[in-house]
């Protein structure tokens, strides 16, 4: 199964993004795909914080708008919605000892426990921070 970082959402989302034409097709593939992908729940919370900032974005997207495209991805029948469950504690502390991981990298390895807990074999993401943590494969998609 392949989840999708923040930084994808927002690309596609944001057509004022110069990864928009790249990440929208990547992402509605997914949507209307056969197979199972997912989201950590994380992520479409820091989308939403992103994409609404005045200072990241002039004019930021309103509240209805992010939350419209929240909907419209909840819509896909595939969509696996990825939380902290029991043992998530365990694959979080494993992965903050071996990637010996400190201060804001602490939400990246958050989300790849996440991930890594719920069996995602490919996290999509154009963070390169990702690639120290180990256990799913990270492959930034707009990048051939």
């Amino acid at each position: 199964m392949i989840a999708v970082d923040t930084n994808l959402l927002v690309y596609a989302h944001r057509r004022d993004s110069p990864w928009h034409a790249q990440a929208l097709p990547r992402i509605v593939a997914l949507a209307e795909g056969d197979a199972p992908w997912a989201i950590p729940w994380q992520c479409l919370v820091e989308f939403v914080g992103i994409v609404t900032h005045p200072r990241i974005y002039r004019p930021a997207s309103t509240l209805e708008q992010a939350v419209g495209q929240i909907d419209a991805w909840l819509e896909s029948p595939r969509l696996v919605l990825l939380n902290e469950q029991a043992g998530f504690w365990e694959a979080l502390r494993e992965i903050l000892r071996v990637a010996r991981v400190v201060g804001p990298q602490v939400h990246d390895a958050k989300i790849m426990a996440i991930c890594r807990h719920h069996g995602v074999s490919e996290l999509w993401s154009a963070d390169r921070d990702f690639g120290r943590f180990p256990g799913v494969q990270v492959r930034n998609p707009l990048v051939v």
